[in-house]
């Protein structure tokens, strides 16, 4: 005969929690995931960094949201701010206006909302970088991969959107252009613009919409996708540097509860701060020194957004001809001509287009190109890795040449030179730069394997010269230690894979392309120190020893 106790809290808010745990269950859960493991190092907060930023982006826009009206409406201003007063504006900008100086806190809740939204999509590109050069796509997480690139497009979705709603001569100027590229696209292109804007631009109704996507759709898939990423990484396990114990069938770290719990809400308290210190001092976005939108003038010298400058230097570096050959055609239709402008659309959709195809498909590129398709839990280090290093620092080249020509005026503002030749400059660096750069990076990261291979095989340098008693000169290494040296050597000797006969013995086509990029991949290696050599070396090493004793004893 057994009886049960049912266990009674003490305490008020034991009594509560033992409440809700007994309905809802969450102790199972609580202690499932708290004993999650997870590595530590320091580039995993960037992911992190990401997810507070968002934290932060929401609770900022959601006081802003209690204060801002996304109207269009024509009215004059007649607020806190003298220089214009009596300027005609719409109840957006002058919504804008009175959270900056009319509500408490305003102006800094909407610096910590442009702050936080600045560093949240700077967070997520560079944790894709960092996953990226360290080859953590690869299986089972390549629809985490995936993910990763629909949150940075819808980042950039946000931080647009976000950035069009004062309705300010900066923001009406980036909405010009986004006009200019949809009216750009022959038969349709007239109707999506007059639908999107509400009529010919800047229309009545584009505020609004944008504001819609702004606080409801766009965050709703931004949150879908974090939820999606965070739950392939629990049900993946978390990726690990490589080193001593660090298999991909273990991970070496700390668990969840109680370490990583309160590092990560430690961690999200100094990103407030950080923000928040940012914010209270440096300012951004003062809408009131451009003043409303109007479409007559363009004004010189404006900046968009760091992360949407790339598409702005883009149209800036598109000549609108090459000697004879005009980038624009009549087309003519039975019910009128249309124009087809490349010098727009091609800059515009072509290298953002690019970019995160090649971006979306690496995962699978790079499994057919080495027909690996083994689970990968161990990061690389990049300069194990020469091929896919290089491959991506030719990829932010390219970006950065862009991001720079957005640019182009302040440079020769600055520096009094000719705009045209940085123009000029930065078109050469264009095409060749990516090629310069893919060139430089893998030639460094070979370089770096065969220093790690003199590292391994004869010591680290230490700078001590000593003279042997013949009177030669030599300078003294040092053995590195155990845990150095298995970092050194034990990573994944990468083989260029020749073209392989299918079943039938034929070589398809297909093959042989892979071949080819197989060869391009690996042809170019250096290989990891053997056991072997090692066991040889430090075998020198101690003969060379012995024979220094024999001669100073002698």
């Amino acid at each position: 005969m057994s009886s049960t106790t049912e266990y009674t809290p003490k305490t008020g808010t034991g009594r509560i929690a033992n409440f809700v745990d007994s309905r809802v269950g969450g102790s199972a859960m609580v202690k499932e995931f708290g004993r999650k493991i997870f590595p530590d190092h320091w580039s995993f907060m960037f992911g992190e960094v990401a997810l507070y930023t968002f934290v932060l982006l929401l609770l900022s826009g959601t006081f802003l949201t209690f204060f801002f009206d996304p109207s269009m409406t024509h009215i004059t201003y007649n607020g806190s701010y003298v220089p214009l007063k009596g300027i005609g504006m719409s109840v957006a900008m002058q919504s804008t206006m009175d959270i900056s100086f009319d509500v408490r806190g305003g102006l800094f809740m909407r610096q910590v909302h442009h702050w936080s939204a600045l560093l949240f999509v700077a967070s997520v590109s560079v944790h894709m970088l960092r996953v990226f050069f360290t080859g953590a796509f690869r299986r089972p997480r390549e629809l985490n991969w995936v993910v990763g690139g629909v949150l940075l497009i819808l980042a950039l979705a946000a931080g647009f959107t976000g950035y069009s709603l004062p309705d300010d001569l900066l923001s009406g100027n980036g909405l010009r252009i986004i006009d200019g590229v949809i009216k750009a696209i022959p038969i349709v292109g007239t109707y999506i613009s007059m639908f999107f804007f509400g009529g010919e631009f800047p229309g009545i109704h584009v505020i609004p919409r944008l504001y819609s996507l702004h606080i409801m759709i766009v965050p709703a898939m931004i949150i879908l996708m974090i939820v999606i990423h965070l739950f392939m990484v629990v049900t993946h396990k978390h990726t690990q540097y490589p080193g001593p114990g660090r298999r991909n069938d273990n991970v070496v770290g700390f668990p969840v509860g109680p370490v990583y719990a309160a590092k990560a809400g430690g961690f999200f308290f100094i990103i407030f701060g950080i923000v928040a210190f940012i914010s209270g001092f440096f300012q951004i976005n003062a809408i009131w020194n451009y003043g409303p939108y109007d479409p007559s003038p363009v004004s010189a010298g404006t900046q968009p957004d760091w992360y949407i400058g790339f598409v702005d230097g883009a149209l800036r570096l598109m000549p609108g001809f090459i000697g004879n050959f005009p980038f624009e055609w009549v087309i003519p239709f039975p019910w009128g001509d249309n124009t087809l402008n490349l010098a727009v659309l091609l800059p515009a959709l072509v290298p953002a287009g690019i970019l995160f195809t090649i971006m979306f498909a690496w995962p699978w590129i790079e499994r057919w190109v080495t027909k690996d398709d083994r689970e990968h839990h161990v990061l690389d280090r990049p300069r194990n890795a020469p091929f896919r290093t290089a491959v991506g620092m030719a990829g932010v080249v390219w970006y950065c040449t862009m991001w720079a020509a957005a640019s182009s005026d302040l440079i020769a503002t600055h520096f009094l030179v000719s705009l045209n030749d940085v123009t000029y400059w930065l078109r050469v660096l264009f095409i060749i730069g990516p090629f310069v750069a893919f060139f430089v990076t893998r030639r460094i990261c070979l370089s770096l394997q065969r220093k790690d291979r003199e590292i391994v095989l004869h010591g680290r340098e230490t700078g001590t010269i000593q003279m042997s008693p013949e009177g030669g000169f030599s300078e003294k290494h040092e053995d590195i230690d155990v845990y150095r040296r298995y970092l050194l050597t034990n990573f994944e000797d990468r083989l260029y894979i020749p073209a392989q006969p299918d079943a039938a013995g034929h070589i398809t086509r297909k093959e042989k392309r892979r071949a080819k990029f197989s060869k391009l991949f690996f042809e170019d290696r250096v290989a990891p120190v053997t056991p072997k050599e090692l066991e040889a070396a430090h075998g020198h090493h101690e003969v060379e020893g012995a024979n220094d004793s024999d001669s100073i004893e002698k």
